[in-house]
């Protein structure tokens, strides 16, 4: 057996966690939130109660032309107010009774030889705790039936722009469309506003996936060696959420960087994916979370491949350290986001030139949005259902052209609920530093020379998911993080979070 061979074989792990049950209640409740909202902005226009939610599931895609059928993820929308795994879903929800009907589709009967049983109707409304299930193809009529004496069906369909991909959700689509009345404006920012603020319901699987997500970088952590692959890593992180988490999708592509890949903010795509072999005196920066049920995590931890830190990566690794602990100690229901962004921005800044990495006044620096030249990306973003969960931008909200604030997929002032990414960086990367080594404006601020030290070092970063509470936040994060912390687990120490919790309480 080589060394290799060895660390991948070393004694399997285990979880004290299990995969728990997820109660429906928790998208009845996603329901009868929208309701509530949904009903008061129609009372304050002076509208009727009348009409349907109407919302189109995922449908499954095949690869390119071929009958390989990937693996189905529901639509997010879809999946908040339903719950349903299953593809090729319609749903509805009366809004004078807050009925819900779902529409399943209507399955062939070699679909039971292929594919399994097929489940009765009855199946998906006890299931999915809805007040009906119906067929697709009797979505007009069983709409119209509902809808009899009022007129002409309305329908509120979902069209809005993500303002975090810039991409516009396309509204449901049914045979017989043209029967109804349609309203393409009121629904997106209601429902968008219900999932920005999560239930108690909500947070628990947010907490799981988190749970085993952290596990799963500690376990990575104890078993990454000189030599290995990136993918491995990906991989050990992939089977350990799966086999003792049963999250089967993870929340995004796995970022498995090391050396200078870590400089790279979106590492591990198609293009780049995750090959490299370790080397001795990397550091390894790796942004991976599971997801269950559909709602996610998203963890960032950076440490040193050999699992010890040198003294140059203690430097960048602290001053990203107190930035990420800065802000988790500043975060409060009224915060504003961008002024944490510029809050992060400045401890980094404070701590580099403690280093002697850049030089003279922070405040000069931040004037001209050097903190941007080491951190280009925004500080965070909303967590839910989607990694990127939406909610970002409120109508009138504009955003910032500066350096750095430009990035940020939020600039809201934050409320109790929001669960939010904290994830400061500081990256050394070439098309960034040496346009800001040349320029009038910003040469003066950097000690040459130790940036030359720093070429291929990379970066780092730190990213915990954070509920904002009543009075401050909770981390629901549990990674090692302080730099003893981290040489002491991977050397094979133990990691008892209950015992670290303390961190919670920044």
């Amino acid at each position: 057996m080589t060394k290799l061979t060895e660390a991948i074989s070393m004694a399997s792990s285990s979880s004290s966690l299990s995969p728990p049950q997820v109660p429906m209640e928790l998208h009845l409740t996603n329901r009868e939130k929208l309701l509530k909202y949904l009903r008061q902005h129609l009372s304050e226009s002076s509208r009727p109660l009348h009409g349907f939610v109407f919302l189109q599931g995922g449908e499954e895609k095949t690869r390119h032309d071929t009958d390989h059928i990937e693996l189905f993820r529901q639509e997010s929308y879809f999946a908040y107010l339903f719950g349903v795994k299953e593809p090729g879903f319609y749903g509805a929800i009366e809004i004078a009774t807050g009925k819900s009907i779902l529409f399943a589709p209507r399955l062939p009967a070699d679909y039971a030889v292929w594919l399994g049983e097929i489940k009765p109707l009855s199946f998906f409304k006890e299931s999915y705790m809805v007040s009906r299930a119906c067929y697709t193809d009797e979505i007009a009529k069983v709409l119209h039936e509902l809808y009899q004496g009022l007129g002409k069906p309305l329908l509120f369909l979902l069209q809005g722009l993500n303002t975090d991909s810039n991409k516009f959700f396309r509204p449901a689509e049914f045979e017989e469309m043209d029967k109804f009345d349609a309203d393409l404006t009121t629904l997106h920012p209601i429902l968008t506003e219900c999932r920005v603020i999560k239930s108690e319901l909500e947070l628990a699987l947010i907490q799981y996936a988190n749970d085993i997500s952290s596990e799963a970088h500690v376990e990575v952590m104890r078993k990454i060696r000189v030599g290995m692959k990136e993918y491995q890593l990906e991989s050990m992180f992939l089977h350990y959420t799966y086999m003792y988490g049963g999250c089967r999708h993870c929340s995004y592509t796995c970022i498995c960087a090391t050396g200078d890949n870590s400089a790279v903010l979106h590492y591990g795509h198609a293009a780049a994916p995750n090959d490299r072999t370790l080397e001795d005196g990397d550091m390894a920066l790796l942004d991976m979370g599971a997801e269950y049920h559909f709602y996610g995590s998203d963890i960032t931890c950076s440490f040193p491949v050999n699992g010890k830190f040198t003294s140059d990566q203690c430097l960048i690794y602290q001053a990203v350290l107190d930035a990420h602990d800065a802000v988790i100690a500043a975060l409060r229901p009224g915060v504003s986001w961008v002024d944490m962004h510029k809050l992060a921005e400045k401890v980094i800044l404070e701590s580099l030139k403690k280093g002697c990495i850049v030089v003279g006044n922070v405040d000069d620096m931040i004037a001209e949005h050097l903190g941007a030249v080491f951190m280009s990306h925004g500080l965070g973003h909303f967590l839910g259902i989607d990694t990127h969960d939406p909610g970002g931008y409120l109508k009138g909200l504009e955003r910032q052209k500066e350096p750095g604030l430009r990035a940020l997929r939020t600039v809201r002032e934050l409320q109790e609920g929001m669960v939010i990414t904290v994830e400061p960086g500081c990256y050394f990367i070439d098309a960034l530093l040496d346009p800001a080594m040349k320029s009038s404006e910003t040469s003066r601020f950097f000690n040459h020379e130790a940036i030359g030290r720093f070429r291929g070092f990379g970066g780092v970063r730190i990213e915990s998911d954070v509920l904002v509470t009543a009075n401050g936040c909770n981390n629901l994060t549990k990674c090692p993080r302080e730099i003893w912390e981290i040489e002491e687990v991977m050397a094979g120490g133990p990691w008892l979070p209950e015992k670290n919790s303390h961190r919670d309480e920044l």
